[in-house]
């Protein structure tokens, strides 16, 4: 007989009917005179139960059925007389594929913290909470590709091994092929990159970023959406050594057009999961935030505040709160800062635009203030910063005094420089991290329960 999923078994229309399902217990309860099997395949966060009649079957067919062992079954579909379940499985035949001895499988007991989860990655996924989790996870990825499909789009693949550092951050992961027990040396006595295998110094990518304008200015629209590294030793809930990045990139947009693609690109997305993952969502907030749906549902429906950063500064000096960090025109903004302009200040997201530009990137289009560059970044309750941005600079001059002026080297920048040599056009773009997405759609709160197998400083398992 086919298999039928348990995210498929609950049609009405199967009722009376002869099905298959296969998966792993999550509980078995009962007394000599009937067991109930709670069972789940992974495509739902919903268990089918399952009913065997013990007048059908004996006590050792069913000894080796406990928590985590995987089984198949056969049965009728029946309507459940049970609280909390539509439909019910009489067992017909079960077939064991494998057990899970009781004293030594990790997750036969409930009630396991997230950190002890953490420390099973290769089997905190079994649970409800991560079953969850990346569920939600994969219908958000497939939302960035629909949107930006329907968009007209086109999906760019830029490099993960790259000499540039898009962001000047200096925190990258190094990609050599050399031994390094006999490192070769050039006659200053530094490392002798000619012998390596590209040739020169060469490193994971932080960001597709400059790589998405040259495809920008060639085929006007596109995104990338890809691993990004950044070898910040930042044990943090916030920070991940190797996370996704959706970096979108258009010719002929200014900063007004790209804060209104990202206002609709987030609220896409985060209707797509409500509407495509609504059982996760309900059970993450049931289980760990109550204010999950409700908060979601308020980004969709409100504008977002557009408000230029030396207001926001403003409004933060005024406010009379004490900070951890101190407030002044020209401070990179903290998470504590950008939370209060968001969930105490104006009740709603925040696009935050025109930052100084000591403290953006080289490529920023500068404004005719020379102090203030055409940045913006999305804010949101709970999270902070979850989109970054600005309108790039298009013109040759500026851009080339601004990469001297940073010490930027120019025999990484002359590809860069060309775009803005042969048909520069006005153009904007912005990156979003999809694990804080992520973090805000399922309520989490630490970024490293949001993505399967989390790199950060002494973790590379699994």
């Amino acid at each position: 007989m086919k298999r039928t999923k348990i995210v498929d078994i609950f049609n009405p229309e199967l009722i009376g009917s002869d099905v298959c399902v296969k998966g792993w217990v999550r509980t078995k309860r009962g007394n000599k005179h009937v067991q109930f099997v709670a069972l789940n395949d992974g495509s739902t966060i919903k268990n089918i139960q399952i009913v065997f009649d013990m007048s059908r079957f004996t006590d050792e067919q069913l000894k080796p059925i406990t928590t985590g062992a995987s089984i198949c079954v056969t049965g009728k579909l029946v309507e459940s007389m049970g609280k909390g379940q539509t439909a019910e499985i009489q067992a017909d035949t079960l077939e064991i594929y494998g057990t899970a001895d009781t004293e030594t499988y990790p997750l036969q007991k409930k009630g396991h913290t997230l950190e002890f989860l953490r420390e099973k990655a290769h089997l905190r996924m079994r649970t409800n909470t991560f079953g969850a989790v990346f569920r939600v996870r994969s219908v958000l990825a497939y939302a960035i590709h629909n949107f930006f499909n329907q968009k007209g789009f086109f999906y760019l693949h830029t490099p993960l091994i790259t000499e540039s550092d898009c962001e000047g951050a200096g925190a990258m992961f190094q990609v050599t092929t050399l031994n390094l027990n006999e490192l070769p040396k050039a006659e200053d006595n530094t490392v002798d990159y000619t012998q390596d295998f590209f040739g020169k110094p060469t490193a994971l990518t932080v960001s597709g970023q400059l790589e998405g304008e040259l495809g920008a200015t060639a085929l006007g629209q596109i995104y990338t959406f890809g691993p990004t590294f950044r070898a910040e030793n930042s044990n943090t809930p916030r920070h991940l050594a190797e996370f996704w990045m959706i970096e979108p990139e258009m010719a002929f947009y200014d900063i007004t057009d790209n804060m209104d693609l990202a206002e609709e690109f987030i609220k896409y997305c985060i209707q797509y999961a409500l509407d495509h993952a609504a059982d996760d969502i309900k059970f993450l907030n049931d289980m760990y935030d109550d204010k999950l749906i409700e908060r979601l549902n308020n980004v969709i429906k409100q504008d977002f505040v557009r408000l230029p950063y030396t207001e926001g500064v403003d409004i933060l000096l005024k406010s009379g709160k004490k900070f951890e960090y101190p407030v002044y025109w020209g401070a990179d903004l903290q998470s504590e800062h950008e939370r209060y302009l968001v969930e105490e200040h104006f009740k709603r997201p925040v696009i935050l635009t025109d930052y100084p530009k000591e403290i953006k990137a080289f490529y920023m289009k500068q404004n005719e203030d020379g102090k203030t560059v055409r940045a913006m970044d999305v804010l949101f309750p709970q999270i902070g910063e979850i989109i970054g941005g600005s309108e790039r600079e298009e013109n040759y001059d500026k851009l080339l005094t601004r990469i001297e002026e940073l010490n930027i080297p120019m025999k990484d920048m002359w590809w860069y420089l060309d775009t803005r040599r042969f048909g520069t056009v006005p153009h904007s773009g912005f990156g979003l991290g999809f694990e804080r997405l992520i973090l805000f759609v399922t309520g989490m709160t630490n970024i490293r329960d949001v993505i399967p197998f989390p790199r950060t400083p002494n973790n590379a398992e699994f």
